[in-house]
């Protein structure tokens, strides 16, 4: 009959729910096939995933969330919409609360963007976390007391990274390159290495299954089909893990320093927190190979990958409504 509060992850690459008391009830990927000569929605999460690169002229396969942030508000919508719907949240009298992420840099027509989307798909109240904090929380840390937590949130649009201490953000900075940049980057090298063409979705294949980033730590190999660039006719290549950590040498380069400016800019008594308790690295690509020695390397501070990374943010919005509860009923 009651509504549940339920806290949204509401990422370019994935969408994950978690009701509370329940845990994480959804996790699809955010990805909506339209119909274009009727404008319909014919299907989201995986079964559009399944679709891309697929698809014949009148369907296409959208992913409405762009580096974070809302780039096709009615398709957004319909998926919001569609994913509560899936996970019967609604009450017969009210509507539930909703948690919702989003990167540290969101301008405040973004942040519009989100909570109307939220409110049309059925939200009664609509509250806005930055990620890295919501992430923290999903990782276990109480960032409520005083001393310095560091977060690399690697997410699949955006890689944010912060210091919080009191529950606020003291330092932060993001960018617009994460797993989605991973990815472009193998399918360009495959292009310019070995004159084949090949989907975004096999480019996310190798990553995850070749795929390093600290050089001479992995040793896979992995055969991928594509289509030569000269004859237009179907190839096989084989590459190696030592190939792909080319591939996204730039890229992790970019992570690195954007983490390196938040610590220099990061008050000295924190920045000892930071090294007695290390960094933590949460999201989708923290589970690229060799990221957490890369990162500790870098930065000459301890790096570590939490357990279940890409589901520390929306546990992490669970948690944040509990402690908002608890503050109202103190």
């Amino acid at each position: 009959m009651f509504s549940k509060d339920i806290g949204i992850d509401l990422g370019t690459a994935n969408v994950l729910i978690h009701v509370k008391n329940k845990g994480i009830v959804l996790n699809q990927p955010a990805v909506v096939a339209v119909d274009l000569n009727t404008n319909q929605v014919i299907a989201v999460g995986d079964k559009a995933y399944e679709m891309l690169g697929k698809t014949p002229k009148n369907i296409e396969a959208i992913r409405p969330l762009k580096e974070g942030v809302i780039a096709d508000f009615d398709i957004t919508e319909a998926m919001l919409t569609h994913f509560i719907n899936a996970i019967d949240v609604k009450g017969f009298l009210s509507k539930p609360r909703m948690l919702i992420c989003c990167p540290t840099n969101i301008t405040k027509v973004e942040e519009q963007a989100i909570k109307q989307a939220a409110e049309n798909s059925g939200a009664k109240e609509v509250i806005l976390e930055e990620e890295p904090k919501v992430a923290l929380v999903g990782a276990g840390v109480d960032i409520y007391q005083p001393g310095g937590n560091m977060v690399i949130d690697i997410g699949g649009g955006t890689t944010d990274v912060a210091v919080v201490s009191m529950g606020n953000i003291v330092t932060a900075e993001s960018i617009k390159l994460a797993g989605d940049t991973f990815d472009q980057n193998i399918l360009d090298y495959i292009k310019k290495e070995h004159k084949l063409l090949i989907g975004i979705k096999t480019a996310e294949e190798i990553k995850i299954n070749a795929a390093t980033v600290f050089p001479g730590s992995r040793d896979e190999e992995m055969e991928v089909w594509g289509r030569d660039i000269e004859s237009g006719l179907p190839r096989t290549i084989t590459v190696h893990s030592d190939e792909i950590e080319k591939a996204l040498h730039e890229s992790i380069k970019l992570i690195a320093e954007a983490a390196r400016s938040v610590l220099e800019r990061t008050p000295p008594e924190l920045s000892a927190d930071i090294i007695d308790r290390g960094i933590i690295i949460t999201g989708g690509g923290a589970l690229i190979h060799g990221i957490d020695k890369l990162l500790a390397e870098k930065l000459e501070v301890p790096a570590f990958v939490v357990e279940e990374p890409m589901n520390c943010v929306a546990k992490g919005t669970g948690l944040m409504l509990d402690l908002m509860d608890k503050a109202i009923k103190a």
